[in-house]
């Protein structure tokens, strides 16, 4: 251990003061203490009287040395207190020659303090009492006796640098519960034993617990509960408990073990109220400096699963005669019901984790199965060689508790003997037959056989597990602060705060133009008047048109001959200018006449136009109501965009999404929208242009945070997208999305450790929402009672999982070896989907086994459990992607957080990188090839054109769930894009007529309805149509409804929906097509006229319907001005 100093520092410890204290015969008792440190005497201080109001000046100062070069270690430092021990030295009696003593209490001293950093401190310890003490029962009207103890050392015992790099590892063992029914509280005294072994410790103490205590079920432990000191010999019991250290507990689902699954609540409450359990609660603390740090990390990268050993061992007495004698068989013999926990270290090398803790499941030992699983190959209890042995090697694997530990307990604290004699084996022949016996399941000659532990196999039937917590002092590895991820995102895309509003824009100059109008026209008004005044009073409504046109002659005389028609145009000069710099931006002279007159019209026109507009504020009583309109919003504009995605119309789309943007420019919604469209078109950098803007909106967006990190990934800007994913787990810990991103940004950087940690919080944030919301849903239907009284759950939580004992899967995926193919493999395994289908039926890439920790490896994922009955579906948006999505709450299958993410991807267009990630629910144990997955791969090759491949996908999705809408419904898009309008027919009639409609039912409307029109079925047209005007109306769904009314003669209902389908959209050639066929038929020649005009000047593209509407012109001899 390197440690600071190569000289020894003496520790000190003082006593000062004593409070509330007293004793068996009276108030004023005479009282010595002891210290006592690692199983030596410090010193004992002057006999003091206590005061009659409880008090006592100690000043007792004792001391040790600190070496770390041979004596007392900063191991010993961590792990042994300091206990001072109060004896009441009582009166002689009459011919008593020497002096009774009565122990008190002990107070304990935790130097842990010295460890960090600290050169001296002082607390108030309780004095704990002795079982008979008189301090049991305080003084009346006063609190616990108490000493008040100083410790100091002149200079720290770690330099700035080792404690940076030092690390201090805590082991707390809890319990053991459901323990095997033969373990009998009532039989034979047994010492039960749990031992973890940490290599980096070298020489120092192993993390041993001893004298578990056995205790029959009926009641919870309680909690908090402190945690004791794994020491003995301790003579007051609350002196057996670590200052300040308390068990707290925890919820299930929280913790980092195997049995966190709801479906296991039930056991575990079962297991820790009723059945038996062994208790320790004990804390094993250990001091890792920096090349111990650097090894346990390496350690546990390199082997992932550790053996915590558990053994019960009988306190029995030695006979005479046999002292140092007992051979290794007799010692091995008395080792019974050896089990062994595999403890998962991994989360300890998560950015940012500290402590683990979790419930583990109990096994057999077995030397193949630790060895398989651990890379151990000797017992912390059981083989002693290789303590003698492997202790001295660097880095060595795995030391076990030493000999002496075993045979200690034994012996009642004997010491024990080496055998080297008698024809007993020797350390090295110890060593040797272990390691053959591992290498092999037929045992060596004199040994147990090793392949079978039927004590340790009733560990498995009884369900037994133990509880352990690890904790770090300070991460391995450390984990970004919120601030860092904020800041950098700021450096990547700072905030845009809106413009400042210019007083001298254009809106100020158009305002001022109709300012001066206005003014204009009251003092033209004025002028009218004192001309005409009197004229207009005696003739009043009479004025003829000839009378008019004289008065304006005349005034327009006289202005001209008083100048003030000069002065009203200056007046107007300014204003004009203004106009034609700030809303024109001309400011440099035109180049040629030609130049000048178009731009003088173009401002004619618009001067005369404004002139209006403030003529008719002015006097309101004169203007005409506008026309009315339909406004159309947010949401309608939307699904108009949609529309034209589905139909391949991009151009009239990105007019949609763009006029949204100009509406509502601070609507970070509408910036994703336009980037998922940018998306489908394969724009990636204006995608990312996009969703940055949506992020610089809010920065705290989740989905914008999610989205800027996918497409860094696809333009292969690896750091950032790191950064934008992490930022997203840290502002909400609680999203699935964020972390499966996360993990699957690690994954192409062949990061697999951070990649297990991202999927693991991912499918625990899954299990608790999914168990959440079927708590939720089972209360609101009466059907759940309180689990923390007892009652139990309706057995559908079984759902969760598979049995009580849920199996953790192991699932193997191979790492490329480059990032940029992280994509190119996709294809290849989706290509293998259909074959995988037929094995459906059977656990596919899968093995679930007994003991729910097959060691895999670092290019390994480890999947737990989370299946679970998804949620009814919710009302959906109006969606922004080119078709229905699966419908996900019909088939009630398990779902899995690559099937959360698919649904997020698919929503956004990122096809490319959704078919990553469906190689990945390939293999997923609760994914797999689902009815969903394969209508996403089929979504995916209808965008493709690869009809063929669709349409075998959508067979497998059938033969999975053909009561599915979202099946059928995607067929009727196959079939209707391919030119099969009547198996397109059938699918669609299919979808509607389910119950449950499909996820997106618009389209499906609109192409039966088409259908129906092509097939002259004009009535179901008609319906289909209506229906699809009540669900979400748009301009195509009108138009639809106004030819089915005009094809069954209806023209009145046809020209209102018309009217609709114009008022949503008056730029569509075939509106108003068919409304000049509905004024031609109904005799409206104007009307006829203009609705053809604005169908040629559109560019009417259907030539069938154009020759219908010049047969119609020619039949009632109107309706084509051009003639």
């Amino acid at each position: 251990m390197e440690q600071a100093p190569s000289v020894g520092r003496v520790v000190q410890i003082t006593v000062t003061d004593g409070y509330d204290l007293k004793g068996s015969k009276g108030d004023t008792p005479v009282t010595v203490i002891r210290a006592e440190f690692n199983q030596m005497v410090l010193g004992d201080s002057a006999k003091i009287t206590v005061s009659p109001d409880g008090t006592a000046k100690y000043n007792f100062t004792s001391s040790f040395e600190f070496n770390p070069e041979g004596g007392i270690t900063l191991d010993d430092l961590i792990h042994k207190p300091v206990f001072l021990t109060m004896t009441e030295v009582l009166p002689k009696e009459k011919k008593q020659k020497d002096e009774k003593t009565l122990v008190l209490g002990q107070a304990v001293v935790d130097l842990l303090p010295l460890l960090e950093g600290e050169t001296s401190f002082e607390m108030m310890l309780p004095l704990h009492p002795v079982p008979g003490s008189p301090l049991e029962t305080p003084r009346p009207g006063f609190k616990q006796c108490s000493l008040e103890v100083k410790v100091f050392v002149a200079e720290p015992l770690l330099t700035t640098a080792q404690a940076a790099g030092s690390n201090l590892l805590k082991v707390t063992l809890e319990a053991a519960y459901s323990v095997p029914e033969s373990f009998n509280p009532l039989g034979p005294p047994q010492n039960y034993m749990v031992g973890l072994q940490v290599a980096v410790l070298g020489e120092g103490s192993p993390a041993a617990f001893r004298n578990g205590t056995l205790k029959l079920g009926g009641e919870r432990e309680p909690v908090p509960r402190p945690k004791k000191w794994p020491v003995a010999n301790v003579l007051a019991p609350g002196a057996n408990n670590i200052p300040d250290a308390f068990i707290v507990g925890g919820p299930y689902e929280e913790e980092e073990g195997e049995l966190n699954h709801p479906e296991d609540r039930e056991f575990r409450n079962q297991a820790e109220y009723v059945k038996k359990r062994i208790v320790w609660d004990m804390e094993s603390r250990h001091y890792l400096d920096p090349h111990a740090v650097s090894s346990f990390q390496k350690r546990i990268a390199d082997c992932r699963l550790w053996p915590v050993e558990i053994v019960r061992v009988p306190l029995i007495n030695v006979p005479k005669g046999k002292s140092g004698k007992i051979d290794k068989n007799e010692d091995e013999s008395q080792l019974s019901f050896h089990g062994v926990a595999y403890v998962s270290m991994v989360p300890l090398l998560y950015p940012g984790v500290r402590r683990i803790r979790g419930a583990f499941h109990v096994y057999p030992y077995l030397d193949t199965t630790v060895y398989e699983k651990t890379k151990c190959l000797f017992s912390f209890f059981r083989d002693t060689g290789h303590h003698l042995n492997q202790n001295n090697k660097v880095g060595a694997a795995n030391s076990p508790l030493p000999k002496s530990l075993v045979s200690k307990t034994l012996k009642e604290d004997k010491a024990g003997k080496e055998r080297d004699v008698d024809g007993k084996l020797k350390a090295g022949e110890v060593q040797v037959s272990s390691i053959k016996s591992q290498s092999s399941d037929t045992p060596v000659e004199g040994e147990a056989p090793l392949s079978h532990n039927p004590e340790g196999q009733q560990y498995v039937e009884a369900g037994t597990y133990i509880v352990l917590e690890i904790e770090l002092d300070k991460a391995l590895v450390p984990k970004r602060l919120p601030e860092e991820l904020a800041r950098r995102v700021k450096e990547m895309i700072p905030p845009r705060p809106p413009l400042t509003r210019r007083t001298g824009g254009a809106q100020k100059a158009v305002s001022d133009y109709h300012a001066q109008i206005k003014n204009i026209s009251r003092a033209i008004l004025d002028e009218y008047h004192k001309m005409f005044g009197k004229q207009v009073v005696k003739l009043r409504c009479d004025i003829d048109s000839e009378t008019m046109e004289e008065q304006k002659c005349q005034l327009n005389y006289e202005l001209n001959c008083s100048g003030k028609y000069f002065a009203f145009k200056e007046q107007l000069k300014h204003s004009v200018v203004k106009i034609v710099r700030e809303k024109y931006l001309k400011t440099t002279s035109f180049e040629s006449q030609e130049e000048l007159q178009t731009f003088i019209s173009e401002l004619y026109v618009f001067l005369v136009d404004q002139m209006h507009v403030a003529l008719n504020q002015t006097m309101p009583d004169d203007v005409q109501g506008p026309a009315a309109t339909i406004p159309t919003s947010s949401d309608q504009l939307r699904l108009f965009a949609f529309e034209a995605e589905v139909n391949e119309n991009f151009d009239v789309a990105a007019v949609y999404y763009e006029e949204r943007l100009i509406r509502e420019p601070q609507n970070l919604e509408h910036w994703l929208d336009y980037g998922a469209f940018c998306l489908l078109t394969e724009d990636n950098f204006k995608a990312q242009e996009c969703f940055r803007k949506a992020l610089s909106l809010n920065e705290s967006h989740i989905p914008s945070l999610l989205l800027c990190g996918v497409l860094a990934v696809l333009m292969n800007n690896y750091e950032q997208a790191e950064i934008f994913f992490e930022d997203a787990t840290c502002l909400d810990p609680t999203n699935v999305v964020a972390w499966t991103l996360l993990g699957l940004y690690y994954q192409t950087q062949n990061n697999s450790i951070r990649m297990e940690m991202a999927f693991h919080e991912a499918s625990k944030q899954l299990q608790a929402q999914m168990f959440q919301a079927q708590v939720m849903k089972q209360k609101s239907t009466g059907t759940i009672e309180d689990i923390e009284e007892g009652r139990k759950i309706e057995p559908n939580l079984g759902t969760w999982g598979t049995t009580k004992d849920a199996s953790v899967t192991v699932l193997k995926v191979e790492a490329p070896q480059e990032p940029g193919a992280v994509f190119s493999t996709a294809d290849e395994v989706l290509e293998d989907s259909p074959k995988l289908q037929s094995e459906s039926q059977e656990p596919m890439l899968t093995v679930q086994h007994q003991d729910p920790t097959i060691g895999p490896k670092l290019s390994s994922m480890v999947f737990k459990e989370i299946a679970a009955k998804k949620e009814a579906s919710k009302c959906q948006d109006p969606p922004s992607f080119p078709h229905p999505t699966p419908h996900y709450g019909i088939s009630q299958t398990p779902v899995s957080i690559f099937m959360e993410t698919i649904r997020f991807l698919m929503k956004v267009n990122a096809v490319q990188y959704v078919q990553h990630v469906l190689a990945y629910e390939l293999l997923c144990p609760q994914g797999g090839p689902s009815c969903e997955y394969f209508l996403v791969l089929a979504q995916i090759h209808l965008l493709k054109k690869d009809f063929a491949k669709a349409e075998e996908y959508l067979q497998q999705a059938a033969q999975m769930d053909y009561l599915n809408p979202n099946v059928w419904g995607l067929k009727g898009h196959l079939y209707f894009l391919s030119g099969n309008h009547t198996e397109a027919k059938a699918c669609y009639e299919r979808t509607v007529s389910f119950v449950v409609d499909a996820s997106e039912m618009h389209f499906i409307f609109l192409r039966l309805g088409l259908i129906y029109l092509e097939e002259k079925e004009y009535e179901k047209a008609k319906k289909t149509y209506l229906q699809a005007c009540k669900r979400s109306p748009s301009c195509l769904t009108w138009l639809g409804l106004g030819i089915s009314c005009y094809r069954l003669d209806e023209l009145s209902e046809a020209e209102d929906a018309l009217s609709e389908a114009n008022a949503l959209n008056n730029y569509n050639a075939e509106v108003w097509a068919y409304l000049a066929l509905v004024c031609l038929k109904a005799g409206r020649q104007l009307e006829a006229e203009q609705a053809y005009k604005y169908t040629v000047k559109l560019k009417l593209k259907d030539e069938a319907l154009l020759a219908e509407i010049h047969m119609v012109q020619e039949m009632v001899g109107f309706g084509d001005p051009s003639f």
